[in-house]
């Protein structure tokens, strides 16, 4: 697959993941970086009532994941 079709295909999943967890759009960036990195060096909520929340975000990634496949 090129890296425009992969790009693509994250962006879709990343807008559905979004959209079935209440992320809004303009956030979708943040998860991005979470794609690339392993696992355990995602955040984890602090309790400091963030927005977004760490594990929000997270919970948005690890769905992108399952939506692509690659858990």
């Amino acid at each position: 697959m090129d890296a425009g079709a992969s790009k693509q295909r994250v962006d879709a999943a990343l807008a559905k993941a979004s959209d079935e967890l209440g992320l809004a759009s303009y956030y979708r960036d943040c998860v991005r970086p979470l794609l690339g990195q392993p696992r355990e060096q995602w955040p984890t909520c602090c309790g400091g009532s963030c927005e977004p929340c760490s594990q929000l975000l997270v919970t948005v990634a690890d769905r992108v994941l399952t939506l692509l496949g690659d858990d």
